[in-house]
């Protein structure tokens, strides 16, 4: 890395909206893979957000390549232990480089998570079983092992520029991996459900 990079940081969206996250007939459809983003309505675009908090990590981005690199450095507004933003509503008063996801963000911002509920939508591809939407828990998100929480080395506020370079990681930007017991616990409960189809 060459010359002091730009950071960059999302707040995520809220998971407010009750009307998409609520129980569906057994022949309806999920909107999310019947609608484009957009054509979405502002629940459920609010609704896709799983509150993973990976978007509200710093990233630093190389100005001579424009090469992204993640941190387990969290906006100042961020609640590790919740993976909330701690002043959604006024987010992008209080941290000047807060991006606003929209439908033409998401489709050019090269750094969403790969698990981004946002991108996935906009690929076309349907949403994982942890997903809150899915799960029907907005804890799910934690014990997949999908979120930042526990993850999180420090705030912005506690870290001065020149030393972030230091925290940059690379789990971010990836796939995350559910540990065993967790795929089992999943496997168990839906068990039931399949031996009864089967019988």
């Amino acid at each position: 890395m060459h010359s002091p990079p730009k950071r960059k940081l999302v707040a995520p969206n809220d998971l407010a909206a009750a009307d998409p996250a609520a129980p569906r007939a057994a022949d309806e459809k999920p909107f999310w893979t019947e609608k484009t983003l957009d054509a979405l309505s502002a629940a459920e675009w609010e609704s896709l957000c799983d509150g993973c908090g990976r978007c509200c990590l710093v990233k630093l981005e190389d100005e001579d390549n424009g090469e992204i690199y993640f941190t387990d450095i969290a906006c100042k507004l961020f609640d590790a232990e919740t993976c909330r933003c701690a002043d959604y509503a006024q987010r992008r008063r209080r941290v000047r480089d807060c991006i606003r996801l929209t439908p033409d963000a998401v489709r050019s911002l090269s750094w969403l998570p790969p698990t981004c509920a946002y991108r996935l939508v906009a690929e076309g591809r349907d949403l994982p079983w942890w997903h809150p939407l899915v799960s029907g828990s907005p804890m799910s998100v934690h014990e997949a092992g999908v979120s930042v929480q526990g993850r999180v080395a420090a705030s912005e506020s506690d870290v001065q520029l020149q030393d972030y370079p230091d925290y940059i990681v690379s789990w971010p930007g990836k796939d995350p991996r559910p540990t065993q017991a967790k795929v089992k616990k999943r496997r168990a409960e839906t068990r039931p459900s399949d031996r009864r189809a089967a019988k």
